[in-house]
């Protein structure tokens, strides 16, 4: 398991994943051809990743994305030590916090 600032990064099975992972469209890259895990809203700092690879949206509004790295890739931030991840398909998990009356992703 990895974690960088309010990204959580989980190694995952193939068994784990949902049906029809394959035809899934998957989301597109950033200008500097980056796959976003999560955006700063504060500072405009990027948590990405670099390397080949696929990046899937889950449903719902808060769901979790599917990263799936066929040679292993590494997880880039400005303000963070960059991190190696191994080849293989991963679930990626914003933090959340509870304000009241709901729950929202954090603010970075």
């Amino acid at each position: 398991m990895y974690r960088q600032g309010d990204v959580l990064i989980a190694p995952i099975g193939e068994s784990e994943l949902p049906p029809q992972v394959d035809d899934a469209p998957g989301e597109p890259r950033d200008g500097r051809g980056r796959m976003v895990l999560a955006l700063g809203e504060v500072t405009g700092h990027a948590h990405a990743v670099l390397g080949p690879g696929r990046l899937l949206r889950e449903r719902g509004p808060l769901g979790p994305l599917l990263l799936h790295l066929p040679d292993g890739g590494r997880v880039v931030h400005e303000e963070h030590a960059a991190i190696p991840l191994p080849k293989g398909w991963y679930r990626v998990v914003r933090q959340r916090e509870y304000v009241p009356g709901s729950v929202r992703l954090v603010a970075d």
